[in-house]
């Protein structure tokens, strides 16, 4: 396997995290971002929208980091990071979407911003990640995991950019059950950080 990635970016740490729970080896292809690797006419051909991460898998290529982790898992998990219940599929895919939206806009987007310079709109972004930690803190605080009684790719899509959430200069310290649910990630067998990711 090889994974085409920028080390920074929370899509492809996700990725590489599930890489690692799963043990599968593979080679890393860090992209070059400031040079516009990803825009260059044989990235496009793997991935059209010119982004990262992307994985190939012999002859399988795959983009997009939500659909990156739905493989991994149905390829090499078994049944354990993806229910085969029609419910709880439907749950992790729910989460698969939040993560690609909310987190995407809220938490994401301020790591962009203060770490990288990306115009966003800050207040928008504030308020975004305000109203997703709110539901992400009653969530935990009744159920161990996000999606099912157990941990799922649901908790591994909207761990990164929530754990890189001081980067986004959001603090976590009125979030109780948030943090310890990103212990219980932290403590899994094969957990792999990354820079800026503070246990």
């Amino acid at each position: 396997m090889e994974l085409y990635e920028f080390e920074l970016s929370g899509n492809c740490y996700k990725v590489r995290l599930m890489l690692s729970l799963l043990n599968l080896k593979y080679e890393s292809r860090i992209v070059n971002g400031p040079e516009k690797e990803h825009k260059s006419s044989t990235f496009l051909e793997m991935n059209p929208f010119g982004q990262v991460p992307v994985l190939k898998d012999n002859d399988i290529v795959l983009r997009d980091s939500q659909a990156i982790l739905v493989y991994l898992a149905k390829a090499y998990g078994g049944n354990d990071w993806f229910s085969e219940k029609p419910a709880e599929a439907a749950e992790i895919i729910s989460w698969l979407s939040i993560a690609a939206n909310e987190v995407s806009r809220g938490p994401g987007a301020l790591r962009a911003h203060f770490i990288l310079g990306r115009p966003i709109n800050v207040e928008e972004a504030k308020a975004v990640t305000t109203s997703l930690l709110n539901v992400l803190e009653k969530q935990l605080s009744e159920f161990q995991w996000l999606a099912t009684n157990k941990i799922t790719i649901a908790d591994i899509a909207i761990y990164p950019y929530i754990a890189l959430s001081r980067q986004g200069n959001v603090s976590l310290s009125g979030y109780k059950s948030i943090r310890e649910w990103m212990s219980r990630i932290q403590n899994l067998p094969g957990y792999i950080g990354m820079s800026g990711l503070t246990p």
